[in-house]
């Protein structure tokens, strides 16, 4: 009985154990940030958010509240390990052609050199996605002095492909800028589709040989759902809105985004990096705050889930980068998770 009962116990403080594992740990706090791109380089994790600060412009539909002026690097030994702050790596200054709103970033690693991607306005007031360039993840990088040919809209993720072609996501509407473009143009009327037509979604483009242009004209990417049929501008539960990522698991392509204005992270599956991609579910309900920004990466065999909320500060635009385990079912989904958590 008594050794019953001893078993119970550590099953027990096992259990819990793990669960306090599981739980959502902040990661950054000298500082509010979002829109956490996380990688591992050289056997550590190295973080790029976006760098949130206060502002006196009001929050405004535009997203001109979100007005950022400089980034940050942030590295850790392991995935509880201390988190160091490399300090400013790229300033607004330092960016010819950028006039204000340095948005959520990413970095992709080729031939011993980083490549940190952005996005900003131009001097019009027109969002442009950039490049900078360090020899070392940490940074510093020194930009680039004109933003990508042809590059519009926000939020880029780099992918590199398991044959080492490296591909660029982008895009966000409202703020973003995505609904002013049509098969990448400009257009008069600046507005989404009608609620029964084909959303707008996310874009890709193949990168060049130097990481620092488009190899290709950029793409439609195609949301589907189960039948077959992409997934329409008024569904707003499920349509892409910004924020997109990609990663692979088990072969197949997992695109994930942040459905905007119902404020979830949700995914859909395909077979190559262009897809179509068949619409799965959502996987974090809606945190404290507008929305969020992720980042879904596998660090030690194990995979984790790195985002942002405002339980911190109660202030959209003032939000704090976390991480948390993620895990998926034997069927390839992903476990859903509360963004409350």
């Amino acid at each position: 009985m008594k050794k019953q009962l001893f078993t119970i116990i550590l099953s027990s403080l096992v259990c819990s154990a793990l669960l306090a594992q599981e739980t959502p740990r902040y990661l950054i706090d000298n500082m509010y940030s979002a829109d956490a791109s996380a990688h591992v380089f050289n056997n550590k994790i190295y973080i790029y958010p976006s760098h949130d600060i206060e502002t006196e412009v009001k929050e405004a539909k535009d997203g001109g509240h979100y007005d950022m002026k400089d980034y940050h690097v942030f590295s850790m030994d392991s995935i509880k390990g201390k988190v160091t702050d490399h300090g400013v790596v790229l300033d607004l200054a330092a960016i010819p052609w950028a006039k204000k709103q340095l948005w959520a970033p990413d970095c992709a690693y080729k031939n011993g050199r980083y490549y940190l991607y952005f996005s900003a306005k131009d001097k019009n007031d027109i969002f442009k996605i950039g490049v900078a360039v360090s020899n070392v993840p940490q940074g510093p990088f020194k930009a680039e002095k004109n933003p990508i040919k042809g590059s519009y809209s926000i939020d880029p993720t780099v992918f590199k492909d398991t044959d080492g072609s490296f591909y660029m996501y982008f895009g966000g509407i409202s703020g973003g800028q995505l609904q002013n473009y049509r098969n990448n143009k400009p257009i008069a009327s600046g507005t989404e589709p009608g609620k029964e037509e084909n959303a707008l979604g996310p874009k890709i483009a193949k990168l060049s040989n130097n990481m620092l242009e488009y190899a290709e004209e950029p793409k439609e990417v195609l949301i589907l759902d189960k039948q077959g049929n992409p997934l329409k501008a008024g569904d707003g539960e499920r349509r892409f809105f910004e924020g997109v990522w990609m990663h692979q698991y088990k072969g197949k392509y997992y695109l994930s985004y942040s459905t905007g204005t119902s404020h979830k992270l949700c995914y859909a599956i395909g077979d190559k990096p262009y897809g179509p991609f068949v619409f799965e579910g959502e996987f974090l309900s809606p945190v404290s705050g507008w929305t969020t920004h992720h980042s879904i990466v596998e660090i030690d065999h194990k995979w984790y889930l790195f985002y942002h909320d405002t339980k911190q500060s109660k202030v959209n635009s003032l939000r704090n980068v976390k991480v948390r385990a993620l895990e998926y079912n034997p069927d390839g989904t992903i476990k859903k998770m509360s963004g409350q958590d």
